[in-house]
């Protein structure tokens, strides 16, 4: 099994110069501060030199080699995998692992092939689950995540350093504060590649932190996209699930053979949740709700006491904005209202 030990790219990435030529001094009848509307095109032009830098701090980053330990279909139409990382010999990287919610850049040594930039993903499984790191992926053509679900057990991956805050639980803990939790998840919500994009969770890089919600009886938990597996996080790292009187799951996929984790269900249902499927492209066959995980909780929402109401919103954009707006319509406090970036 191949060894992990950390690595840093090359060193000495190239510096950035500014040679700056000074103009003759005007007189002080001729100065005159810059006016406002000059700003918008200064910041433009400031913006390469600002991508330059980061870039030059990415390169920068230090990565840790793994193995790769499994990767399998998640879903029945095999657009969805499972991707497992043996961090034996990086226990470091695994300890950082504190939150769930919390992700990572992830890339496929190129072998002299060429290079396509890494993917910031969450990590599946939850913090705490030993010397291995989880990821749910959906196969997007040319990009990091569909050399991820081509690997074969032993196949080496990159990591980054973990990132974000994750979840801030504390918010809703003890569960006497939130004694009803209604969490949404849809499409892969249940965990997240942003190898396209970051959505929620470069997820905007996870850094902002949530308001308070001491004193809520009811929050509410949405996740889209590829999020799933930030779902499967919290629900596995446990947050007291069963000892709240009302703990739902909204879960949106198009339909039942791209919905990952249905072999989970029944082990976080006896963990204290109830699991409501939600399909957006279902057969005729299909009874249950239909639509998208926002829709369904909008057409059943039942917000007894806006005060005492907080959210959890992990997904697109789009998503999170329906979802905040239709709160704050209700009542609920837009500081009650938490994302995990």
């Amino acid at each position: 099994m191949a060894a992990a030990a950390a690595i840093s790219a090359p060193p000495g990435p190239p510096r950035l110069a500014l040679h700056l030529h000074p103009s003759p001094s005007p007189s002080p009848s001729s100065a005159s501060p810059l006016p406002m509307r000059a700003l918008p095109a200064l910041r433009r032009r400031l913006r390469p030199l600002t991508t330059a830098v980061r870039a030059v701090k990415q390169d920068a980053a230090v990565w840790t080699p793994a193995p790769v330990s499994a990767v399998g279909a998640a879903t029945a139409d095999g657009s969805i995998f499972h991707v497992a990382v043996d961090l034996s010999d990086a226990a470091g990287l695994a300890e950082s692992y504190t939150a769930p919610g919390q992700y990572l850049q992830i890339r496929v040594p190129s072998g002299g092939g060429e290079e396509i930039k890494p993917a910031f993903m969450a990590v599946a499984s939850p913090p705490g689950a030993g010397a291995r790191f989880e990821f749910l992926v959906k196969s997007v053509p040319g990009t990091t995540a569909e050399r991820l679900c081509g690997l074969r057990d032993g196949g080496v991956v990159e990591l980054g350093a973990v990132m974000g805050k994750g979840f801030p639980l504390e918010r809703i803990t003890p569960p006497d504060a939130a004694q009803a939790v209604l969490i949404f998840a849809a499409g892969t919500g249940i965990s997240l590649d942003l190898a396209m994009k970051p959505c929620c969770f470069a997820l905007q890089y996870l850094a902002q932190a949530a308001p308070i919600l001491q004193g809520c009886h009811h929050i509410y938990c949405l996740c889209s996209a590829t999020e799933y597996c930030t779902i499967r996080s919290l629900v596995e790292f446990g947050f007291g699930a069963n000892e709240r009187a009302d703990v739902r799951l909204y879960y949106g996929a198009r339909s039942l053979k791209t919905m990952a984790y249905q072999d989970r269900f029944k082990n976080w249902e006896s963990a204290g949740l109830k699991i409501i499927p939600v399909l957006s492209q279902p057969d005729d066959s299909w009874k249950g709700e239909r639509g998208y995980a926002q829709h369904a909780f909008l057409r059943a929402k039942n917000i007894v006491n806006p005060s005492s109401t907080g959210a959890v919103l992990c997904g697109q954009r789009q998503m999170q904005e329906e979802v905040t707006t239709a709160l704050v319509a209700d009542g609920v406090s837009q500081d009650k209202i938490l994302t995990n970036f």
